[in-house]
C-alpha cells in the first residue's frame, strides 16, 4: 500500500453508515464526519453518461464505477485496476452489488438535498478546524496533505465536498431521525417484561477434574497402551474416589495425584454451560448433586472423576444487566424504520429521472424487496 493510501486510512476517511446500530452521542458543533476516499474517474472519458437526476442532480456511469470498485476493494482490499466492462469475472459481482449501491446513492442524494434546505453546511471555521486536525495527527504540512489527497485523485475543494456532504447527512440522521428511535427505561421495562427468553442466563455447573492417565507408546506411528496399563490406571481412580467417599477433600487430592493441568489449581476446572457440554458426559453430571463426586469416567487421556462444587439454574437475567443490551437492540429496529420511513417520504416528493432502465429496473427491484413489496 502507497503512503498516499496510508495516510488517507489513517485519517478515517470512511462514509458513516446511514443507520447507526448504537444510539447517538450528539457531536461537538465543530465535528465534521470523514467520507470515504474515492478513486480518481476515468481520464479518457469526454462525454459522461448521466444514468439518473434526482431533483435534477445528476449521478453518471463514471460515478457509478467509482461506488462499484470502492465497494470491491472492501471486499478485497488487493484489488487495483479493474476493468468493469469486459472483466467476465466481475460481472455476477457488479448485478449483485450495485442494486443496493444505487439505493444509497439517491438515499445520500435525497438526505443532502433535504439538510441543504434545512440550511445545513460546512463552514469555513469547521472545515479549518478539520484540516489542522489531520495535518496534526498525520504529522503533514500544507503541500503533504494535497499531495496525500492528490494520490487520491482529490483536490482540496473536492475533499471538502465529500465532507460536507457527509456532514449533512449526519445532521439530517441526528436531527430528524435519531430522536425518534430512542427507548425510555419504561419502554426498556416493558420490552424485557414481554421477552424474557432474551436474557436467560444458562443452567451451569462449577466443575472439579482429577485425571490418571494411562501409559502410552507409540509403535509403527500409532499411539498405543496396553490392557494392564489401563487395568492400572482404572485401579488407582477407583481407589481415589474411594478415599473421597471417605470424606478427603477433592481439591487437596487432586493437587496430589492428578495427572491433569488442572491439579495447581486444585483441579478446578470452571463453570460450565451445561447446554455446551457433551451429551453423555451432561447424564453423568446431571446425576450428581452439589458435592458428589462421579465414577472414573474413561477419556481419551485416562480415568477421568468430577465433581460438582457449584451449579447454577438457568435464569432471566436481572433488567440492569441487561438494559443497554435492550436499548441497542431496539434503537438500531426503530432507527431502520424511521429511516425508511423517513426516505419514503423524500422519495414521494422527489423527482428522479432514470436515463438507462435496466438500472432503474435494478433500483425498483432493490427498493421493493427492503419495503417487502
Amino acid at each position: 500500500m502507497n503512503r498516499n493510501l496510508v495516510i488517507l486510512l489513517a485519517l478515517g476517511l470512511v462514509s458513516a453508515p446511514l443507520a447507526a446500530q448504537t444510539p447517538p452521542q450528539a457531536p461537538p458543533p465543530e465535528a465534521a464526519p470523514r467520507p470515504a476516499p474515492q478513486t480518481p474517474p476515468s481520464r479518457d472519458r469526454i462525454v459522461e453518461r448521466i444514468l439518473v437526476k434526482v431533483n435534477g442532480e445528476i449521478f453518471t456511469q463514471t460515478d457509478l464505477e467509482q461506488r462499484q470498485i470502492e465497494e470491491l476493494r472492501q471486499n478485497n482490499p488487493k484489488v487495483k485496476d479493474l476493468d468493469l466492462q469486459n472483466d467476465a469475472a466481475l460481472k455476477a459481482t457488479l448485478q449483485q452489488i450495485t442494486p443496493d449501491i444505487l439505493v444509497k446513492v439517491i438515499d445520500d442524494l435525497l438526505l443532502v438535498q433535504h439538510g441543504r434546505e434545512q440550511g445545513y453546511n460546512l463552514t469555513d471555521e469547521q472545515f479549518k478546524n478539520v484540516l489542522e486536525q489531520v495535518k496534526k495527527e498525520n504529522k503533514l504540512d500544507d503541500a503533504q496533505l494535497k499531495t496525500a489527497l492528490a494520490g487520491e485523485g482529490l483536490t482540496m475543494e473536492s475533499y471538502r465536498q465529500m465532507m460536507e456532504r457527509q456532514m449533512i447527512i449526519s445532521a439530517v440522521q441526528r436531527q430528524e431521525i435519531m430522536q425518534k428511535a430512542t427507548l425510555t427505561d419504561e419502554e426498556a421495562k416493558q420490552y424485557y417484561d414481554k421477552h424474557p427468553d432474551e436474557f436467560m442466563k444458562p443452567a451451569t455447573v462449577t466443575l472439579r477434574e482429577i485425571l490418571i492417565a494411562v501409559p502410552t507408546e507409540r509403535r509403527d506411528n500409532q499411539t498405543v497402551f496396553s490392557a494392564g496399563a489401563d487395568d492400572a490406571a482404572k485401579q488407582k481412580a477407583q481407589d481415589v474416589r474411594a478415599r473421597l467417599l471417605k470424606g478427603e477433600d477433592f481439591a487437596q487430592v487432586a493437587g496430589e495425584v492428578s495427572d491433569s493441568a488442572s491439579k495447581a489449581g486444585g483441579g478446578l476446572i470452571g463453570v460450565v454451560n451445561l447446554e455446551q457440554m457433551n451429551p453423555d458426559l451432561k447424564a453423568i453430571i446431571d446425576k450428581l448433586k452439589v458435592g458428589e463426586t462421579s465414577e472414573p469416567i474413561r477419556v481419551k487421556s485416562g480415568y477421568q472423576m468430577l465433581k460438582v462444587d457449584a451449579r447454577s439454574p438457568a435464569e432471566v437475567e436481572a433488567f440492569d444487566k441487561v438494559r443497554d443490551k435492550i436499548s441497542q437492540k431496539v434503537y438500531a429496529e426503530r432507527l431502520d424504520g424511521e429511516t425508511a420511513k423517513f426516505l419514503d417520504k423524500l422519495r414521494v416528493t422527489a423527482l428522479i429521472e432514470w436515463k438507462d432502465d435496466t438500472y432503474k429496473e435494478m433500483y425498483e427491484k432493490a427498493i421493493a424487496a427492503r419495503s417487502g413489496k
